[in-house]
């Protein structure tokens, strides 16, 4: 029987419709190819750094690097540099103005390419253990390095992966863009949080741990299937303990969140093939009330009429399946 599921603690529902399901094998074979065919003329990888803007960070063997207009960082293992089609511009004034009556921002901030290996092809699921807690240290560096900027409210780290997901290159990569303003869903969520007598996510947490829908669990972090899954097979990673930003992370917790992320796509291979999906981290600076959470969604279903009419999801697999399937691919 269908349920209508709300959120664990904002006015937001999603429609469970197992009746609609599909096997993980048949989702599977709508998957996408490698990719790996477009690798010799592909800007990200090693060797074709002059087809980038100059890097403004480059990480090889330890060190924090950076380009020059003439001379590039050559055998790297991560690159950071400026999006070549930028969503904002941070040479923009920052000052309000008006327009017909309507508020008008100038589209300021930056918007940042990190390329996750100089290796075409590469999946995160394959890295070393060196590899994946480098790319947590990149992550935590660069949204440390823009919310220090006076202006930034707000940095948007994620990952699209697959042209379904929204991923342009097939090259291993991530996106960040700071932003001068806070987005609504984390309005809306702070909002939640202040009328609460207790974190949410904390309370969450604990309830998850021991519930049907709990997929991995390592000594810092618990992934599991939320109650409120708008997507088949989402899943949400969140630190045991309460942390708001990435910039509190020690090495040992960069490591350990790596860890757990490379399981959930391991997983994810091992019964969706090579889906495409996005995974997205909530985060805030200087909010010590906010718990910071890590979001995977495969792109296994379309949104259309109905959700964005409604803004109400139907998901045809049920988290405690998607669980369950996750789990016994470890």
């Amino acid at each position: 029987m269908p349920e209508i599921r709300k959120h664990y603690f904002l006015n937001e529902y999603c429609i469970i419709a197992e009746e609609r399901a599909k096997r993980p094998s048949d989702f599977a074979g709508a998957a996408e190819g490698s990719g790996r065919k477009d690798s010799e003329n592909c800007a990200f990888c090693a060797g074709n750094e002059e087809k980038t803007p100059p890097a403004t960070a480059v990480y090889r063997n330890g060190e924090v690097l950076s380009d020059t207009e003439k001379k590039r960082v050559r055998d790297w293992d991560f690159r950071c540099f400026p999006n070549l089609y930028p969503a904002l511009s941070p040479n923009l004034p920052l000052n309000e103005s008006r327009e017909k009556d309507r508020e008008v921002i100038p589209g300021f901030g930056f918007h940042e390419v990190i390329v996750e290996s100089p290796v075409h092809g590469k999946k995160m699921e394959d890295f070393s253990d060196k590899e994946i807690s480098g790319l947590m240290q990149v992550y935590r560096d660069r949204a440390c390095h823009y919310y220090a900027h006076g202006k930034i409210s707000h940095v948007s780290l994620f990952k699209n992966s697959g042209k379904a997901a929204g991923a342009s290159l097939d090259h291993p990569h991530s996106q960040l863009i700071a932003l001068p303003v806070c987005p609504p869903v984390i309005e809306r969520e702070l909002a939640a949080i202040r009328r609460s007598q207790n974190c949410p996510y904390c309370t969450l947490l604990e309830k998850e741990k021991t519930s049907p829908r709990l997929i991995f669990e390592n000594s810092d972090f618990v992934a599991f299937a939320p109650y409120y899954s708008t997507v088949p097979f989402e899943v949400w990673v969140l630190p045991k303990r309460h942390m708001n930003f990435l910039g509190e992370f020690s090495p040992e917790l960069l490591f350990s969140l790596g860890e757990i992320l490379r399981n959930v796509l391991g997983s994810y291979s091992r019964v969706l093939g090579n889906t495409p999906y996005n995974y997205m981290f909530y985060q805030l600076f200087e909010t010590p009330w906010y718990h910071l959470n890590l979001r995977l969604l495969p792109r296994l279903s379309t949104a259309a009429g109905f959700e964005f009419n409604t803004g109400m999801y139907i998901n045809p697999v049920s988290p405690e399946k998607a669980a369950s399937y996750l789990k016994e691919s470890i």
